[in-house]
């Protein structure tokens, strides 16, 4: 096949859904997606061979029988199963690093997130944009507090100067050189918004409204949300740590100005209390001050913790993919158990894992 011909060969898409007990709605999710894609399919945009790629982060209801059901059905599916749950953001990248299309987009399982929006990312990945951001532009869907947070959460994030999309979450479109790029990234404690914009690839954005959940109950409660934003700030910031030194300074002024106070209401003054205010407000107030900088301390000295154990993001227990082989792939791969139902493959071989080390992890046959 000549070079040019090869070029306006359609893209192949590959759509990553992490899920997390997502049962409820899965089934709808992958007929509004099933629909899109064939309909992308139909108008020449992308390649019949794209597929919709759903990972199980260790979900505890039916969400992988339910997957695993539509692999051995022959639908575009391919699962991947992770060994136990590993958090929304690992359960990313273990999609896109099993992903083989030209152009990954990643999206939540509960369809807040508009999928029609995946043709215009398409579209702008025509163009040459190998990363594309999907970006709220209206949240009436949310409550009030959510969007407050999130905006709040975007500001402080500026201001302690990581580069971030205004808006955006994990909805986007990588080109797979974007996801090679993004695998040389090795930390534990994973933060993709800030990541991709490292990637320094050529870049836009697609807006789209952001509608209400589907079914089901968000993932993402109060206190999940809080450490989500915590590791965005501590992985991508030393901003605090220079606040602690600012702190420290602003203390030690006010330690002299109020010596010097004290001193004055000793002279001036015959009903002052002996020694009262000179020791217990200093030791309050530097109390409170040395628990406060012990706690920023300790939420970077934790990261190097985590970071220095090297320990795998993920663990993929199990990919699901349909597929007819040929007998040379067969016998490529003869050293691994091989099961094939209705022309669904399942097969475990130790290959690398999303961190530096060499782990048990599972791929489908073939690959």
């Amino acid at each position: 096949m000549a070079s040019s011909d090869f070029n306006n060969l359609p893209t192949t898409l590959s759509i990553v859904v992490p899920c997390f007990n997502e049962e409820a709605v899965l089934r709808e999710t992958y007929a509004r997606l099933a629909a899109l894609r064939q309909r992308l399919v139909a108008g020449g945009k992308i390649s019949a061979r794209s597929d919709i790629v759903f990972v199980d982060d260790g979900s505890r209801d039916r969400t992988w029988p339910i997957i695993d059901a539509w692999v051995l059905e022959g639908a575009p599916v391919v699962g991947v199963k992770l060994s136990r749950n590993c958090g929304h953001q690992n359960a990313l990248l273990a999609g896109m690093s099993t992903a083989k299309g030209d152009a990954v987009i990643t999206i939540d399982a509960d369809l807040q997130d508009d999928e029609d929006a995946i043709e215009k990312m398409i579209d702008a990945f025509h163009e040459g944009h190998e990363v594309v951001y999907g970006v709220r532009a209206r949240r009436d869907a949310d409550t009030w507090f959510k969007r407050a947070s999130a905006r709040s959460f975007y500001c402080l994030m500026r201001a302690l100067g990581v580069k971030t999309v205004f808006d955006h979450a994990d909805y986007r479109l990588l080109s797979q050189r974007a996801i090679r790029y993004l695998e040389q990234f090795s930390e534990v404690n994973l933060f993709l918004r800030g990541v991709v914009p490292l990637l320094g690839l050529r870049s836009t954005t697609v807006r789209y409204d952001r509608r209400a959940r589907f079914a089901g109950e968000s993932k993402y409660p109060l206190r999940r949300m809080l450490e989500f934003a915590l590791n965005g700030i501590t992985s991508f910031s030393v901003a605090p740590l220079r606040a602690i030194t600012l702190v420290g300074f602003v203390v030690s002024l006010a330690c002299v100005g109020f010596a010097a106070w004290a001193v004055l209401v000793k002279l001036t003054s015959a009903d002052a209390v002996p020694g009262w205010a000179s020791t217990i407000l200093p030791i309050y107030f530097l109390g409170g001050v040395q628990l406060f900088c012990a706690g920023v301390l300790g939420e970077y000295v934790g990261k190097i913790y985590m970071e220095i154990k090297r320990r795998p993001r993920f663990l993929i227990e199990r990919v699901a993919e349909h597929r007819r082989p040929s007998a040379a792939a067969l016998d490529r791969h003869a050293r691994g158990p091989v099961l094939r139902r209705h022309g669904a493959l399942h097969r475990a071989i130790p290959v690398a894992s999303a961190s530096a080390e060499v782990v048990g992890a599972s791929v489908p046959a073939g690959r």
